[in-house]
């Protein structure tokens, strides 16, 4: 797991940079799209998790789900398009799984992707998505995870 000013980064799935969140494809061909640690720093407390209903089709880059916190309310936006095939109830029930977890138990949806190849090329990880973060995070003034 890296880490950039503090926030983990697993490097076992992918990163869109720019809109704080990732994603893994999973062995159905589905991928799982969540906050990144950072997106929780930057959020506070997250106090409510609405996602697209199953069966909606979304637009890469566009919202997958709003999430609240105490001061930020927005969209989660997802890194490839396609259809939700899976929301998160745990998360709905409890929605501090996102703080707590954002890797694991505080995924926010599945989705069954469109064009997985031609719009997952941009995606980053390893060290390259932590270069990227801490990069952003230095330009955006950021203190650092648990700061």
């Amino acid at each position: 797991m890296g880490t950039a000013k503090g926030c983990h980064f697993p490097e076992d799935v992918l990163y869109s940079i720019e809109n704080n969140v990732w994603v893994r494809q999973e062995a159905d061909g589905n991928v799982t799209v969540g906050l990144t640690a950072y997106a929780c720093a930057l959020a506070g407390q997250i106090v409510s998790y609405t996602p697209k209903k199953v069966g909606k089709d979304v637009k890469k880059d566009k919202s997958c789900a709003t999430v609240e916190s105490g001061k930020w309310v927005g969209p989660a936006k997802t890194p490839v398009g396609g259809d939700v095939v899976a929301i998160n109830d745990a998360v709905t029930a409890k929605p501090g799984l996102i703080n707590e977890d954002p890797y694991g138990e505080g995924w926010l949806v599945k989705i069954k992707p469109n064009d997985w190849a031609g719009e997952s090329g941009d995606l980053k990880t390893g060290a390259e998505a932590i270069s990227a973060f801490e990069a952003k995070m230095t330009e955006e003034g950021f203190k650092g995870c648990g700061a």
